[in-house]
């Protein structure tokens, strides 16, 4: 009975609603951006879970070969990189929550039915290669619940020596040493982060160091998707955070970012770079996810405006001053893609985006890596599927989040529906 009154909401949804331009159209830095099809629910197309069979892998690049880096993790969502090469990965969800209202309802069911409904295992696996061949040779629990994670993300080594772990309610600080397969010293919590309200809303939190250590960039997601719970408690959301680790202090320092994921150093301007999930129901063609510089200071629009100061009329009130300083992002890189991941290369050149890909968009977009070149410190050209293959029909074998690159400069992918993590290399 629950499956046939969801099947006809989900029909209700996406009634008559598709999309009128190509993915493409809305990429780079100048897409089209039509006029808005406003839905009561954001249309609904979710790719059902099925799983990589034994021997079936993503379909890299021409020129590109793609192995197994690391298999049967629990829904690992990111990735660090330890000074002494060592991979951590976040095998992570949502906080627990008890959904509210009819749509509320249909969010839970309609993330569970795209792989996204699973329990948080709430633990950090460190990966080690230890003979440098591409495959892990060791594997540790390095933290977990016991630790007091709970949703974790993002991790970094600050100036301090410490490793740094972004969840849901704050930021954790641990003791590390370089080359230790677990920790075993108790954590403290060294700043909370907006979390109040009965929604989590978007919860990952990643964490970025400067390039000298001395502070770091907290991501911090909205709880809705334009406002819908009031502004209240969107206070401190749909932002970046800096933390001093000095002083402990901590401000925010760029907002109106709807949900801003990976962030990166562009290595050719030293700019603080990130990816950012747009908003929804306004049809399949808007609103397009995005990369972008982040100024101090900076304000991009959300909710009162996407893509500059191209207004929203849904937010009440109406903010009119702020969408006068909106900063037009960077670079599109198309409507509901989820692009989660960045990285730049390790010798410039270009940038690499894990797209998550769409639950609610006709037809599906995203489901795979993308690299985009780079000319000195502005995006050159359009989007380059580094690898794809996740989506065959209407099945999802996996999901690409969390983009870095190894010791040796092979790029590795977090698969989270998949419970792996991929490794592309150079063919040869």
């Amino acid at each position: 009975m629950t499956r046939t009154i969801l099947a006809a909401l989900l029909l209700l949804s996406a009634c008559g609603e598709s999309a009128n331009l190509s993915v493409e159209e809305g990429m780079g830095p100048d897409p089209r951006l039509p006029e808005p099809t406003k839905t009561l629910f954001p249309t609904v197309n979710t790719a059902e879970v099925g799983g990589w069979a034994e021997g079936e892998m993503p379909t890299p690049a021409p020129g590109f070969t793609v192995t197994e880096y690391a298999a049967d993790l629990d829904h690992p969502r990111w990735l660090y990189r330890l000074p002494n090469g060592d991979m951590l990965v976040a095998e992570t969800n949502k906080p627990p929550q008890t959904p509210s209202g009819i749509k509320g309802w249909i969010e839970s069911t309609i993330m569970s039915n795209a792989g996204a409904g699973v329990e948080s295992p709430n633990r950090i696996t460190l990966l080690r290669d230890a003979d440098g061949d591409g495959t892990v040779d060791e594997r540790h629990v390095f933290l977990d619940a016991e630790d007091g994670l709970a949703s974790p993300f993002g991790m970094a080594v600050a100036a301090d020596g410490n490793l740094y772990v972004g969840m849901y309610e704050g930021l954790m600080r641990f003791p590390y040493r370089d080359g230790q397969t677990s920790i075993s010293e108790p954590g403290e919590m060294v700043a909370e982060l907006p979390s109040k309200g009965e929604k989590a809303g978007h919860w990952t939190r990643n964490v970025l160091a400067s390039l000298d250590g001395s502070k770091l960039y907290i991501s911090v997601g909205s709880v809705s998707n334009v406002g819908d719970e009031g502004m209240a408690v969107e206070e401190g959301r749909a932002a970046i955070h800096e933390y001093d680790v000095a002083t402990r202090r901590i401000r925010q320092f760029a907002g109106g970012l709807r949900n801003p994921v990976g962030m990166a150093w562009n290595p050719a301007s030293g700019e603080l770079w990130t990816a950012v999930n747009e908003r929804d129901a306004l049809g399949s063609d808007l609103v397009p996810d995005y990369m972008t510089s982040v100024k101090e200071g900076g304000f991009y629009g959300w909710p009162y405006s996407y893509y500059g100061q191209n207004v929203d009329d849904r937010p009440e009130p109406q903010r009119p001053d702020l969408v006068e300083r909106a900063i037009v992002p960077d670079y599109a890189l198309g409507p509901h893609t989820a692009s989660l991941g960045l990285a730049f290369t390790p010798a410039g050149g270009g940038a690499v985006v894990g797209q998550h890909g769409s639950w609610n968009r006709e037809p599906r977009s995203g489901y795979q890596v993308v690299y985009v070149p780079f000319d000195g410190a502005e995006p050159s050209g359009k989007p380059q599927v580094l690898l794809g293959g996740f989506l065959v029909g209407d099945t999802a074998k996996g999901r690409p989040v969390g983009v870095t690159f190894d010791r040796a400069g092979a790029l590795l992918v977090a698969d989270d529906v998949g419970n792996r993590i991929w490794r592309v290399t150079p063919a040869g």
